[in-house]
């Protein structure tokens, strides 16, 4: 069922100006280094989610579990706190909250105790309908103790009627709608699924005979794993000492995974869908400058999500490319947030310009997205004072023109640049000389498609065009703002 475009209702406040991933996801079976096998898989995945970072681990009798906020570094680099994961079975997280607050009760993975022994679970993604099935539960006597859409998963399950864990998790994931990816632990198992679209990503390889569950291909690179494949949309995948259970609980449907993967989430060294991510980045640029080339002397990427676009449109433009902008890698988060005065000094704590490559030139600024066009004005301004002639801004995606509910964090609609100014009103407000978006099609045509199927689209693509691949259950009826500001107030 598709359903066109909807009406974003916040339940917390947006002061970031760009885009952020819901979470990444990491799970190894029987390995001695599990712990720390996981830790490094969760800092190769640190690129999905800044806020907080946490594993439990089995060792055959007792579940561990160390839940930190921050970085993984911060904290999963002391050997302490891996001495004290112990085991040979791990799971870990790493979280950017787009439901539930930034509160420690929130860190994943969630643990609960079942009547079928210990349970671990983290959740990349989003629920559709978890205020929803929240609500029902709650009626039913249920108690939660986070805010997090994924502690619903876990009272399904441990609610289900059915005989094995393994049909009770089925059982449970047959009641959610969305966009997510999950990993699992039990005492004896590692589970995985992926919803019935493939919205969110989830792959599958093996270490050492272990067998290893993550978001994305870059976190199997930093262990030394291979490649196994990737779980399909709809599939569920059960890990025990016997080898690999595949469970298809869903009707078959054509996969539409999120487009926003290959744009922005996934880190350009990760394969997605047996696609080189930074080759296709490049062929967004290429296609870009193919469909608005313009007069300039010198290309400048946005660092660092601009940069494989921003090469792919200098090759094929044939204007030279250079690192007009420098990105400050160490600026920590909460120095820019405290006081209004600072965080209006973001961009420049982040970001300078390289004044000898800018001044009196024509610049193309290439940039992956424009969310609010905040940090553009900004962006824009920074290189007319590093005396910039012109400044040409260009944009590797098409406008996001709606809010997303399946995983990434986007502001409400009226707060979407794009969704409330036409091209030429944006460009008169981020004040560059000219303003281009890559076009669906465009985008689609980088991907190595002719087009976009109207019908059956290969994307999940709503951010652009408003084509929901899922009912959006949670903002049906006229209690949805009622259940929506009682979420926030317990949070």
């Amino acid at each position: 069922m598709q359903q066109k475009a909807a009406r974003h209702v916040s339940t917390k406040p947006h002061n970031k100006t760009g885009l952020r991933v819901a979470c990444g996801v990491f799970g190894i079976f029987d390995h001695d280094d599990a712990a720390a096998l996981t830790a490094l898989g969760l800092h190769a995945l640190q690129h999905r989610g800044q806020e907080a970072a946490g594993i439990v681990s089995f060792d055959g009798k007792h579940y561990h579990s160390e839940r930190r906020m921050g970085l993984v570094g911060d904290h999963f680099t002391k050997q302490g706190i891996i001495d004290r994961l112990k085991g040979r079975y791990a799971t870990g997280h790493v979280r950017y909250s787009t439901t539930g607050d930034t509160i420690a009760r929130n860190i994943q993975p969630l643990f609960c105790d079942l009547d079928a022994g210990g349970f671990a679970l983290c959740h990349n993604g989003n629920l559709t309908n978890a205020l929803t099935v929240r609500k029902q539960l709650i009626k039913k006597g249920a108690i939660f103790q986070s805010t997090s859409d994924t502690e619903v998963i876990i009272h399904l399950i441990a609610r289900s009627a059915k005989r094995t864990f393994a049909e009770r998790f089925i059982d449970a994931i047959l009641q959610i709608e969305g966009g997510y990816a999950l990993v699992g632990q039990t005492n004896k198992k590692l589970i995985g699924a992926r919803d019935p679209l493939g919205i969110r990503p989830l792959v599958l390889g093996q270490l050492d005979g272990s067998y290893v569950l993550a978001s994305e291909t870059c976190a199997f690179d930093i262990i030394g794993a291979k490649f196994v494949r990737e779980v399909d949309n709809g599939e569920v995948v059960i890990i025990t000492k016997d080898g690999i259970e595949s469970h298809r609980p869903f009707p078959k449907r054509a996969a539409r995974p999120c487009i926003f993967e290959y744009i922005y989430f996934a880190r350009p060294d990760s394969i997605v869908g047996g696609r080189c991510v930074y080759e296709i980045r490049k062929e967004m640029g290429k296609q870009l400058a193919r469909e608005s080339g313009v007069d300039a002397d010198v290309i400048v990427p946005v660092p660092d999500s601009g940069v494989p676009a921003a090469i792919g449109y200098a090759r094929e433009s044939g204007i030279p490319f250079e690192h007009g902008i420098i990105r400050n890698h160490y600026v920590g988060r909460t120095f820019i947030e405290p006081e209004q005065q600072i965080r209006a000094l973001g961009v420049r704590l982040k970001h300078s310009a390289t004044r000898c490559e800018i001044e009196g030139k024509r610049v193309v600024m290439i940039d992956d997205s424009i969310v609010r066009g905040t940090t553009s004005v900004k962006l824009v301004q920074m290189m007319f004072e590093a005396g910039a002639k012109e400044v040409h801004l260009r944009i590797a995606s098409p406008p996001i023109t709606h809010p997303d509910f399946y995983g990434i964090d986007t502001p409400d609609q009226e707060k979407l640049l794009a969704a409330t100014h036409d091209l030429k009103s944006m460009c008169k407000y981020i004040g560059a000389g000219t303003l281009a978006f890559l076009s669906v099609e465009g985008l689609y045509k980088s991907m190595g498609y002719g087009a976009r199927n109207p019908e059956t689209p290969q994307f999940t693509d709503h951010c652009f065009t408003g084509d929901y691949p899922t009912r959006l259950r949670d903002r049906e009826g006229s209690d949805m703002q009622q259940q929506l500001s009682l979420l926030a107030e317990i949070g």
